[in-house]
């Protein structure tokens, strides 16, 4: 049997945890109450502390709630309610009053009667008073703005239709006239592309607003003004209203449709607009009001098809909102319910049903504006981008959630065991042969230790992932909001485990039979090629086996990051560029062993072409600068696109990486005592940047005046010594460079493997600071209560005079 208290821990919304009823908090007055109660009893009898069986199962019953709670059975409970304590009504009317005060807003105050008048009923009523105007407010808060978004998508559903429906017919006289009629025709969200073109209807491209260079904008001219706000105010649906209206050739409404900027076709396509307009606006004649003429171009059908998917996210993303609105509503009252049934058990008095009563006719539970909505978006959602069909509709308004396989967790444990095992083999056989040590020929660790290390290194990372997973997932951190991803294909962590467990088993096992034949005396250096292209062929692959979506998803946002700043950059593209930053190591290998099988080196054994040609040992610099250089591009296009300034500093940061990631490189050429002043002067100046912005920008910490000691007032883990520890941590871990100018050495091991132990602590440290990064993440999007995503509306308008 489970507590009530997880299972409401388990289901409200994250991001509007503080909204809900404080039931934890609740809890602890009615500790206080029961406490106070029977110290002025003074000696109480076991019998009065000890109930009968039946009534110690009862209070179990109410107290717990079953495994399988959902909402529907919160909805059942609330429909008997009033029934199952209407019989006592006329006996409790005297036990409290609760009266509902309008002024501001709708205000609810209890009193407390002479009956239980006591100074813990009278902070318990008080405290239940204040969470239930906090719910009121937040709900119709919250309702508001979902019906403002539902207004708004109104108005952009009426004009996409009407240019759907000009695009689609031809220009004659007939046609016009059944556009303005108002006939809603049923459209699929495919058919944005389809039909001719009006002439009736034109754009031009226009950069006049603030904002445009954010957005990709056409102007569409339309002789007809676009009044769908008059329409709205007729009617509370979405069906199309009519949009006619003549206004003079000179004075008339733009429409803009505005497609963000997200990819470099868009942004190229939004160049040649804006050339193309500076092209007409120098050869059209000014507007004449005697013959009224105007130069015209046709609707764009690829901005519309953009603008339909737009339009298609936002009615997703409403609908959203509206279902965590109603989970809102049916926890809150499950939660009154529940804390009235305590109150009673712990006081003896009988005031559920007089306290429910106010609380069923709350502003909260009485509105009905935000299901209503929600049937509508639903109906609309069917009728234009479904087809018409419900099931396919409901796969896009609720996905469903892949279930959990026990089959996954019991391949992890497998693939596990087989890694620990082929692992502790090679590594037996590897000391036996000498490999890894100064004295063995080096042919070995030039050739198989850069895959072998890449690919640790690699998935280290991608296990550390996994932990983050489980971290964020028991710490109630929506990371999947976060990320956007799409619901019900992101990777869980099982998932990542077994990938990892998997992909790792597969690497020692080849590498065990590799050195195995080494040790024979036999040179089969292709096979560690052969591992490498193996994996990037799985990657690559077109059909859906091994996480296609995922892995595609990975592609795209790899595609991302090295075209920066074309990309428009969301959360999930610069987290992957700084996870970059710290796979440096990784990159360097990965460029020696494309070399040493792409030149051919690996026939001849001739490792040496990878390390002393001239402008290979220069790639270096470019691939140490790389990961900064795409993450501080991201900046930049942040800055472009929000105007923060805050990301021109952080471009500073990643500045100061690149300069001495430079540095170190040239230190290792030549070991001179000027590149080695250059190295500390430059290193040290970029660590005390990198731990300023960790600390205080991307886990919001060192603050001094906050309620917790130079930490920040909100915090998800209740041990305040783990963040103290984690920054100790990160500090040590950020010191790892010192390593180029101290030069441990560690008995006769190979230099390299010192290399690859300190690389591994760099992992770590970002694996470290993943979690905090996205605590701080979630608690700054918290604060704001923002549980889904705010979709950019395509159509605007604007009054233009000539």
């Amino acid at each position: 049997m489970v507590k009530f208290s997880k299972q409401f821990e388990g289901q409200l919304v994250p991001e509007w945890k503080h909204a809900f009823v404080d039931y934890s908090l609740l809890k602890k007055d009615l500790k206080r109450m029961r406490h106070d109660h029977f110290s002025s009893q003074g000696t109480i009898t076991t019998s009065t502390l000890q109930a009968t069986p039946h009534d110690h199962h009862h209070q179990q019953q109410s107290v717990a709630a079953p495994s399988s709670y959902n909402l529907s059975h919160c909805r059942l409970l609330l429909h008997k309610l009033p029934t199952f304590f209407g019989s006592n009504n006329a006996d409790l009317a005297g036990a409290i009053q609760v009266y509902r005060r309008v002024g501001r807003g709708e205000v609810y105050e209890t009193e407390v009667t002479t009956e239980m008048e006591t100074t813990a009923a009278r902070e318990f009523f008080a405290r239940l008073d204040a969470q239930l105007n906090k719910v009121n407010q937040f709900y119709k808060a919250k309702e508001e703005e979902f019906l403002h978004r539902g207004d708004s998508l109104r108005k952009q559903m009426d004009i996409l239709l009407d240019l759907k429906s000009r695009a689609s017919s031809s220009s004659s006289l007939s046609g016009h006239h059944r556009a303005a009629a108002g006939d809603e025709p049923s459209i699929s969200s495919s058919s944005a592309t389809s039909g001719a073109e009006d002439e009736s209807t034109r754009y031009v491209t226009s950069a006049t607003d603030t904002d445009e260079s954010q957005h990709e904008t056409a102007v569409i001219r339309d002789p007809e003004e676009l009044s769908a706000e008059q329409g709205l105010e007729s009617s509370g649906s979405f069906s199309r209203q009519s949009l006619g209206r003549t206004v003079s050739s000179c004075q008339r409404k733009n429409l803009k449709i505005s497609i963000p900027l997200t990819t470099p076709c868009r942004t190229i396509s939004a160049l040649t607009d804006l050339l193309w307009d500076d092209l007409v606006s120098q050869s059209k004649s000014k507007c004449d009001s005697d013959d009224g003429i105007t130069t015209k171009q046709s609707i764009n059908k690829t901005k519309l098809r953009y603008a339909e998917k737009m339009i298609k996210g936002a009615f997703i993303e409403l609908y959203k909102g509206l279902g965590y609105l109603t989970t809102y509503r049916n926890l809150n009252m499950m939660a009154f319910v529940k804390i009235l049934k305590k109150f009673e058990k712990v006081s003896g008095k009988q005031v559920l049903s007089i306290y429910l009563r106010a609380v069923e006719s709350s502003y909260f539970n009485s509105s009905g504006e935000a299901l209503k909505l929600m049937d509508e978006v639903e109906d609309v959602f069917v009728r234009h981008f479904a087809g018409d069909n419900k099931r396919k509709a409901m796969k896009y308004l609720k996905p469903t959630q892949r279930k959990e396989s026990h089959a996954v967790t019991f391949f992890i444990g497998l693939l596990t065991g087989c890694f620990v095992a082929l692992f502790l083999g090679y590594c037996i056989m590897a000391h036996i042969a000498g490999m890894y040590t100064q004295r063995r020929d080096s042919i070995y660790m030039e050739t198989v230790y850069p895959v072998l290390s890449m690919f640790s290194l690699m998935f280290l990372h991608l296990f550390l992932y996994g932990c983050n997973m489980v971290a964020w997932r028991k710490a109630r951190i929506n990371y999947s909001f976060i990320f956007e991803f799409a619901p019900g294909r992101e990777l869980k962590y099982r998932d990542v485990f077994l990938v990892c467990t998997a992909s790792m088993a597969v690497i020692v096992g080849v590498m065990f039979a590799h050195l195995s034949l080494a040790v024979r005396g036999f040179h089969a250096q292709a096979i560690p090629g052969f591992l490498l292209l193996g994996f990037l062929l799985l990657m690559f692959c077109p059909f859906n086996i091994v996480y296609r979506s995922t892995r595609f998803q990975f592609l795209r946002i790899l595609r991302n990051i090295v075209f920066s700043p074309l990309y428009k950059v969301v959360m999930v593209d610069f987290f992957m560029a700084d996870q970059l930053c710290s796979q440096v190591p990784m990159l360097r290998s990965l460029e020696y062993v494309a070399c040493y099988y792409m030149s051919g080196s690996y026939k001849t054994q001739e490792y040496g072409y990878c390390i002393n040609t001239k402008y290979i040992r220069d790639l270096a610099y470019a691939v140490s600068f790389l990961p900064y250089y795409w993450r501080a591009m991201q900046c930049a296009r942040r800055w472009f696109d929000e105007c923060d300034t805050g990301h021109l500093v952080n471009l500073g940061k990643y500045v100061s990486a690149m300069l001495a990631a430079g540095a170190k490189v040239a230190y290792e050429k030549d070991r001179s005592l000027g590149s080695l002043s250059l190295l500390v002067i430059v290193s040290s100046s970029a660590t005390l940047y990198q731990l300023y912005w960790d600390f205080v920008k991307d886990w919001g910490l060192l603050q001094p005046n906050s309620k917790n000691p130079w930490l920040r007032n909100d915090l998800i883990l209740k041990s305040k010594s783990i963040y103290y520890l984690s920054m100790g941590l990160n500090l040590v871990l950020r010191l790892a460079w010192l390593q180029t100018v101290i030069h441990p050495n560690f008995g006769s091991l190979d230099s390299r493997v010192t290399s690859f132990f300190l690389a591994v602590l760099e992992v770590i440290r970002r694996g470290h600071w993943n979690f905090y990064r996205l605590e701080n993440e979630h608690l700054n999007n918290a604060g704001k209560f923002r549980a889904v995503k705010t979709v950019p509306l395509p159509f605007h308008e604007a009054d233009e005079e000539d």
